[in-house]
């Protein structure tokens, strides 16, 4: 008898793939994937995968172009050693952000990485709170899409604040995000209007909601260079806030992003393990870690006994 499910891991989060094949109680697929001294990369699977329900977990973050390479390349090994299905999660998809042109002359990057990966093999995609959720109609396969809030509320939030707080969306285009994190919570709502100048280069306007005298929590999809979410929580402060704490899913991280939450009047800045943290992060005394390996884990299962995905939200 084949075993009938296996999940493999690319070398861009394995602690993440550790985690998630512990609570689903079965063993690490065997898989090796190396460098030429040229830079090129190559996959082996140690194992025989032939009509088995195939798993790869490989968030596409930095180095994107390298993590996202390998995981096409691990999905072809598997088609071509006649894996049953296969399965890309993603639990950080780069490109994100490129999603629709901007100019005249420029790429829609985020569709060509869809079109590689259906290319490459993969039959369905898992991915945890797109940067924009259209970003499922790029896919001619099932795609899932899995939110972090449940994990944020139960593991943190609910934990440390109750319905007098208030959920803050850092922009316009966050604000369902927001909405739902208050509406799950009880919690009122706040927007803060923002204009950018430039690339990376924002700017704090004005705060829609009362925010003095409460916690006030910030939610996003994303931490990149942490100019926005670190010129929001100045902007609350000033505002009159008691305190302000951040919960982001995705801690990209970039260039002077820990530094500017070191240098911020954020209390605390709570994100999950889709990325793994760099060693500035990890020793960063206000960057706290809370695992979606449970989620990963549960959608999978349910996944490939054919079970309802939406209700993990309901």
């Amino acid at each position: 008898m084949f075993r009938k499910v296996c999940i493999f891991s690319g070398n861009a989060n394995p602690a993440l793939t550790q985690e998630i094949v512990k609570f689903l109680e079965i063993p690490l697929g065997q898989i090796r994937v190396s460098r030429f001294s040229d830079g090129e990369t190559f996959c082996e699977v140690q194992e025989n995968v032939r009509g088995v329900d195939s798993y790869v977990i490989q968030p596409t973050s930095s180095p994107v172009n390298e993590n996202f390479m390998e995981l096409l390349i691990i999905a072809d090994a598997l088609r071509r050693a006649s894996a049953g299905s296969i399965t890309a999660v993603v639990p950080y998809y780069g490109y994100a952000r490129q999603d629709r042109k901007v100019a005249p002359r420029t790429p829609i990057t985020s569709k060509l990485c869809a079109d590689l990966m259906v290319s490459a093999g993969v039959n369905r995609v898992l991915c945890v709170d797109l940067h924009a959720g259209q970003i499922q109609g790029f896919f001619n396969i099932p795609f899932d899409h899995l939110f972090s809030m449940p994990v944020m509320l139960e593991n943190y939030i609910k934990r440390h604040y109750d319905s007098s707080a208030v959920v803050v969306s850092p922009d316009a285009g966050g604000v369902e995000r927001a909405r739902a994190y208050a509406k799950r919570f009880g919690a009122s709502l706040a927007i803060i209007d923002k204009r950018r100048e430039r690339a990376n280069i924002s700017e704090v306007m004005h705060i829609i909601g009362e925010v003095s005298g409460r916690d006030c929590i910030i939610v996003d999809d994303m931490i990149d260079t942490a100019g926005t979410l670190c010129n929001s929580a100045r902007a609350l402060q000033q505002a009159g806030a008691r305190k302000v704490v951040a919960c982001a899913t995705h801690a990209v991280l970039s260039g002077p992003a820990v530094a500017r939450i070191m240098d911020s009047p954020l209390s605390e800045v709570v994100v999950t393990n889709t990325i793994p943290l760099s060693e500035e992060a990890a020793q960063c005394g206000k960057i706290r870690v809370v695992s979606i390996a449970r989620l990963l884990g549960e959608a999978i299962r349910r996944i490939h006994h054919s079970d309802s995905i939406s209700s993990l939200f309901a």
